[in-house]
């Protein structure tokens, strides 16, 4: 028994006619009739009636359309997945990232099980919004986010909690302090991207604010963390949250960088995926997650 004589059979059943048929396989009629007659011998079963003006199925046909539809879209299935296989390599596994993941994405490279230790990783970094768009279409496999639990057409595996470090004038009355109170800030101008750039943080740090008892007054918004931390470094008053990755690139001396006391400012990270995502790399993915939430259970950055 051949695939073809499987698929004749089941475009003619389809059709109910056998020119047409060949027409839609694009063979011709003779070797559609061929093929259907060499099945009926191999199964010893009538699949068509043809004692009438028209073609019909007949009872063993009807029960057989079923199973030889289903065979087809297996072997679709199986073509797709060779051709992604082919174009991407099973073990390539594509990921957007941000440029504040720092020394945490280390952290979970380490926690992948030793089957997924021949996984060769390409990494983009891009915006948060064009994470996800990339892993919707299906460019990026994967793509670290904040703040974020949902999103139509993706699953979240939650990784940890970042607790936000703030920077401050070290010249600050209370920038000699080894930790600081959110409330002691409410005096210094908050310098943050715009919320339509990144509302994640900005909701999550106004909101901290309120909680604390202060409404945040904005000094000119951030155009990049480096640039905000070297103006305050030159006398520039204000104070600025960043995740702790982001901390150990600020090297000036004019600078202080300062962990808050109390309730800390935290965002989830989390890997976004593709709802429909292969079960077996899903699996691999969701077993790393767990390792990394384990890992930083005992550090407080998980909850």
């Amino acid at each position: 028994m051949e695939l073809r004589q499987i698929q004749y059979f089941v475009a003619v059943a389809e059709d109910l006619h056998f020119g047409r048929a060949a027409e839609r396989l694009h063979i011709g009629q003779p070797a559609v009739s061929q093929q259907v007659r060499r099945l009926e011998r191999e199964l010893s079963a009538e699949l068509f009636d043809r004692s009438g003006r028209t073609v019909t199925l007949t009872a063993a046909g009807r029960a057989l359309l079923p199973e030889g539809r289903a065979v087809l879209e297996a072997m679709d299935s199986f073509t797709a997945k060779a051709q992604r296989l082919a174009v991407r390599g099973d073990a390539t596994f594509r990921v957007g990232i941000s440029s504040a993941l720092g020394q945490r994405l280390d952290d979970f490279l380490d926690a992948l099980p030793d089957r997924g230790a021949a996984t060769r990783f390409e990494f983009q970094t891009l915006d948060a919004h064009t994470r996800l768009e990339e892993v919707r279409a299906g460019r990026l496999d994967a793509a670290f986010v904040r703040g974020l639990e949902s999103a139509p057409g993706l699953l979240f595996l939650k990784l940890w909690q970042d607790p936000l470090v703030v920077a401050l004038p070290a010249a600050h009355e209370r920038a000699g302090r080894d930790r600081l109170s959110l409330a002691d800030l409410a005096r210094l101008p908050l310098r943050i991207a715009p919320r339509a750039e990144n509302p994640v943080l900005f909701d999550t740090v106004v909101l901290a604010c309120r909680r604390a008892g202060f409404e945040p007054a904005f000094g000119p918004p951030s155009t990049g963390l480096q640039e905000t931390v070297a103006e305050i470094g030159a006398g520039a008053d204000g104070w600025i949250p960043m995740y702790p990755a982001a901390a150990g690139a600020v090297s000036s001396r004019r600078v202080a960088v300062l962990p808050l006391d109390g309730e800390p400012i935290a965002v989830r990270m989390s890997l976004a995926l593709r709802a429909d995502e292969d079960p077996g790399r899903l699996g691999l993915l969701a077993e790393t997650s767990a390792r990394v939430r384990e890992k930083f259970t005992g550090k407080g950055l998980t909850r």
